[in-house]
């Protein structure tokens, strides 16, 4: 029963590691591309900043991918409970 309850476990903190390192080279590209723009602009003009909604979903998927590394923790501790 642990080493399934371990199973699954694994599972959701491999599915909430793929979140965070897909959120994370998505927002490094958002990055770059938001700087590559910046640097053709004139001086004078103002700042480029992220589209809101880019930064809310990063938030979000951050937040997806640890609460999966937590809830993978909370599963793994409780199979040694069982």
């Amino acid at each position: 029963m642990a080493l399934l309850i371990n199973a699954i476990a694994l599972l959701v903190a491999c599915s909430g590691a793929l979140v965070l390192f897909i959120t994370r080279l998505h927002a490094q590209r958002a990055m770059a591309d938001l700087a590559m723009r910046s640097e053709e602009r004139a001086i004078d003009q103002p700042m480029l900043f992220l589209d809101t909604h880019t930064e809310l979903a990063h938030r979000q998927a951050y937040r997806v991918g640890f609460g999966c590394l937590g809830l993978a923790l909370a599963i793994s501790w409780l199979s040694t409970h069982f």
